[in-house]
C-alpha cells in the first residue's frame, strides 16, 4: 500500500511538474505509450482525480492494517513487565499509531516520491504511463462519481463552468524545453536560428537597458563648443551616423546630430542639435525600443540613479538582442575569447558572464550588478586589481592580464578542478 500511495503521489506530482510541450510531442510520435499519454491527459482534472482517488484507497487499506502492526511490534520490542511502558502503550495506542503511521507516510509515500517524480517527470510519466492507465480505468467510476459531484458545487454554488481546463503553454515551458534541446546539441552553430531567434524573444521581455547599453567610458561624443571641423573628423574617423553633443561635461547630454546635416554646411553645433531621449537604467527594452518608435527616434541615453549619463542605446542594439549581432563595416570592436587549454581562458573584461557561460558552457555567477566579467571581478573585490592579481571566485581562478586606472582590460581565467 506504502508503494501504491507512493505510484499515485508521485504521478500526479510528475504530471504538474512535467512540460508541457514535451508531453504534447512525445503524444504526437507513433505507438502505444503515446495513445495512453493522449487518453490519461485529455482531462487532466480527470486523471488528477484517479491518482487521487488511488491514494486514498491505499491510505485507507495501509490504515487498517499498520494500527495493528505497530502494537504487535511495540509490545514485542519492549519489556512487558515493565507497568509504566504498558500503561503508556495501552492507553495512548491511538496516539502512538497515529504519529508513527503518519510519520512512515510522509517520508516514503509522500516526500521521496514527489520528490523524484518532479525532478524526472517527462522520463516518469512516460515510463508509468501504462499502469496508471490501468488504474485510470479501474476507479473510473469513482473518479467520475466525485468529478460529478465536484462540477454541481462549483456550478451551483460558485456560479463557475466545471471541468474545461484549456492547454497552454506558459513562457517558462518554452523556454525550458528550448534551452534543453540547445544544451543537447555539441556546437551552438549547428543551432537554427529560428530557434535562437525564439529564445531571445522569449527573454526579451525582461532585458534592462543597462544591459544593453553602450558603457559611457565607450560612448563617441562632442562638447558643444566644438567646431563643425572637428565634427566631421569624429565622423569621419567613428564612421558612426549619430554622434552625441553635451555641455561642459558627458552628464549633461543635451541631443545628437545626424551625419546628414553637415551637407546642410552649418555654421555651429547648436544649429542642427535633435532632441534625445533619455530613459532610466531599469528600464525594459522593450518599453524603450516602444518609447522610441512611437516618438520616431533611433537612439537614447541611459541615465543611472543619480541622473549622470550611464550609457546609450540605439534601436539596433535593441534588435540584436533579438536576431543576435547585426555587424557592418564599421563594426571594429574586437574582444578577446580564446580558449587556451581545457581549463584555461583568455577573455575581454568587456565579454559578457551570460554570453561567456553559454557559449563554453561555464557556470560563472551572474548577478543583476554586473553584466560583463570585469563587473564580476570588481563586484566580488570591491576593487580594481592590479595586473599580475590573482582572484579567486567559487571554483574559477582569475589572473589580471591587463589593467588601466579606471577598468580591467584583459583576464585569464583557470577553472580548478573538483575533488
Amino acid at each position: 500500500m506504502l508503494i501504491l500511495s507512493a505510484f499515485f503521489s508521485g504521478m500526479e506530482m510528475a504530471y504538474v511538474s512535467s512540460n508541457k510541450i514535451h508531453l504534447e510531442l512525445e503524444k504526437k510520435k507513433a505507438g502505444i505509450i503515446a495513445k495512453i499519454l493522449s487518453k490519461l491527459t485529455e482531462t487532466p482534472s480527470k486523471f488528477i482525480a484517479t491518482m487521487l482517488v488511488g491514494n486514498n484507497i491505499a491510505l485507507v487499506i495501509y490504515g487498517l492494517f499498520m494500527g495493528d502492526f505497530i502494537m504487535d511490534w511495540l509490545n514485542g520490542m519492549l519489556p512487558i513487565k515493565n507497568e509504566q511502558l504498558n500503561y503508556i502503550i495501552t492507553n495512548f495506542d491511538l496516539l502512538i499509531q497515529t504519529f508513527i503511521s503518519t510519520l512512515v507516510i510522509l517520508i516514503t509515500a509522500e516526500f521521496l516520491p514527489k520528490v523524484f517524480f518532479q525532478i524526472y517527470g517527462n522520463t516518469l510519466l512516460k515510463f508509468f504511463a501504462l499502469p496508471a492507465y490501468i488504474f485510470y480505468y479501474l476507479f473510473y467510476a469513482i473518479s467520475w462519481f466525485v468529478m460529478g459531484i465536484s462540477d454541481f458545487v462549483l456550478k451551483k454554488f460558485f456560479k463557475t463552468e466545471g471541468d474545461e481546463l484549456q492547454l497552454t503553454f506558459s513562457k517558462i515551458e518554452l523556454g525550458n524545453y528550448i534551452t534543453e534541446q540547445m544544451e543537447s546539441i555539441d556546437k551552438e552553430d549547428d543551432v537554427d536560428t529560428e530557434i535562437l531567434m525564439f529564445k531571445n524573444a522569449l527573454e526579451f521581455a525582461e532585458v534592462k537597458a543597462r544591459e544593453v547599453m553602450v558603457p559611457r567610458t565607450e560612448i563617441v561624443a562632442v562638447e558643444l563648443h566644438e567646431n563643425i571641423q572637428i565634427l566631421t573628423q569624429i565622423f569621419t574617423e567613428t564612421g558612426f551616423t549619430k554622434i552625441l553633443v553635451y555641455k561642459d561635461t558627458i552628464d549633461d547630454v543635451i541631443g545628437y546630430i545626424h551625419s546628414f546635416d553637415l551637407f546642410k554646411r552649418p555654421k555651429t553645433i547648436k544649429s542642427i542639435i535633435h532632441p534625445i531621449e533619455f530613459v532610466p537604467e531599469t528600464m525594459l527594452i522593450s518599453e524603450t525600443l516602444d518609447a522610441l518608435i512611437k516618438k520616431r527616434k533611433s537612439i537614447a541615453v541611459v541615465l543611472d540613479e543619480y541622473g549622470g549619463t550611464s550609457g546609450m542605446m540605439t534601436v539596433e542594439d535593441i534588435i540584436e538582442e533579438l536576431f543576435g549581432e547585426i555587424e557592418d563595416e564599421y563594426d571594429n570592436i574586437n574582444l578577446t575569447e580564446e580558449q587556451i587549454a581545457d581549463n584555461v581562458f583568455h577573455f575581454s573584461a568587456r565579454q559578457e558572464v551570460g554570453y561567456i557561460n553559454e557559449k563554453f558552457k561555464l557556470n560563472l555567477p551572474d548577478e543583476e550588478q554586473y553584466e560583463t566579467l570585469g563587473g564580476l571581478i570588481v563586484y566580488n573585490t570591491e576593487e580594481i586589481p592590479q595586473k599580475g592579481e590573482t582572484v579567486y571566485i567559487d571554483d574559477y581562478i582569475f589572473t589580471i592580464l591587463e589593467v588601466s586606472n579606471t577598468k580591467i582590460d584583459l583576464v585569464k581565467l583557470e577553472i580548478t578542478p573538483k575533488d
